[in-house]
């Protein structure tokens, strides 16, 4: 056995060796791994305020912007294979991620994310010496394009991956596709009561400081949503076991950015948030990609979205829900690869 394991590991060097003189790795070693060291670049978005963007890879720049509670850096897994042909630049929005400790100045916090959006895409088209670069978004930050797109125009955008995302938040006469769907009412009145329960304490500084029942309700109602936004087995399975808190881990719970989501939450039920006026304005190549059983998002309101668009496509992941990259995580990667290569 130990024989045959030195064999082994012999011929793995040979072949470590072979493959360092070959063209395969005839790339100069620093810069082979410095493509794939992740840099933080802060963009002045405001006098004084520096919003945090990732950047990682060698190649066409690309942009991603991130969900609702998401931290930019979890597209890393999505992403690394493609890192020799692209540049990634993944922006934090205020609130989450690397940016966490940068408030909103404003309670419309998609007119805000639009607006830090514009210049940090007129900083990388300025940089990188190119007019437009391709954008893909999900959820929330897929909502924040529809703004951007409403206040800025698509010049800048070269293609637009809209993943999961309708333009309008709230039901009306002429649309039912707002978030939640038929049941929007029912959810939305339990998203009424959490903000008005941590109103009084929005002051606090630390989330360890809340009574504890409120900490169960607002870490509940967290889990329950992420429990609506994936449809397969293992990931309600998944959802569960990374948001479940026994009571002693609950007492100590640092939750970091609880003021924040809560206050997001308030602008959405409490603002329009209706982007169906700029569609037919976005006349970039647009790619819906769709989650099937998507309970955010009706599937039939969404394709609706791609018919909407002037020069749109879309695909449907028939068993994927609202969280394309945990339900489906390979189709997805290989829907951000044919994206960002020009393939769909």
């Amino acid at each position: 056995m130990t024989k045959r394991l030195r064999q082994r590991d012999t011929l793995l060097c040979n072949k470590v060796s072979y493959l360092m003189k070959t063209n395969l790795f005839a790339v100069p070693r620093p810069a082979l791994f410095n493509q794939y060291q992740l840099h933080t670049k802060n963009i002045e978005v405001a006098k004084g305020t520096l919003l945090p963007m990732s950047v990682i890879g060698h190649g066409k720049p690309v942009l991603l912007l991130h969900a609702y509670g998401m931290d930019a850096r979890e597209f890393l897994p999505f992403i690394l294979p493609l890192l020799g042909h692209y540049t990634f630049y993944l922006p934090h929005l205020r609130g989450f991620g690397a940016a966490k400790d940068i408030e909103l100045s404003e309670f419309d916090f998609l007119r805000q994310y639009a607006d830090d959006l514009h210049v940090v895409i007129e900083q990388i088209c300025l940089a990188r010496n190119i007019d437009a670069l391709p954008v893909a978004a999900i959820s929330m930050g897929a909502q924040v394009m529809w703004a951007y797109f409403s206040r800025y125009g698509s010049a800048r955008v070269s293609r637009y991956l809209n993943i999961d995302q309708s333009p309008a938040i709230h039901n009306q006469p002429d649309w039912q596709g707002g978030l939640f769907g038929a049941r929007q009412r029912e959810v939305f009145a339990v998203f009424h009561e959490v903000v008005n329960m941590t109103l009084p304490y929005i002051q606090l500084e630390s989330f360890t400081h809340l009574p504890f029942a409120l900490k169960r309700r607002v870490t509940d109602v967290e889990r329950q949503f992420s429990l609506l936004s994936v449809s397969r087995r293992r990931s309600k399975a998944i959802v569960q076991i990374l948001t479940h808190q026994n009571d002693h881990r609950l007492v100590f719970y640092d939750h970091r950015i609880w003021q924040h989501k809560m206050r997001c939450l308030q602008a959405y039920l409490n603002l329009e948030y209706d982007f169906r006026a700029v569609i037919e304005k976005v006349t970039t190549p647009v790619v819906n990609l769709i989650g099937g059983r998507s309970q955010l998002y009706n599937a039939k309101w969404q394709q609706q979205v791609t018919q909407m668009l002037p020069n749109a496509t879309e695909i449907v992941l028939p068993h994927s829900g609202h969280a394309v990259p945990l339900d489906e995580p390979i189709r997805f990667y290989q829907v951000l690869r044919k994206f960002f290569g020009n393939e769909l």
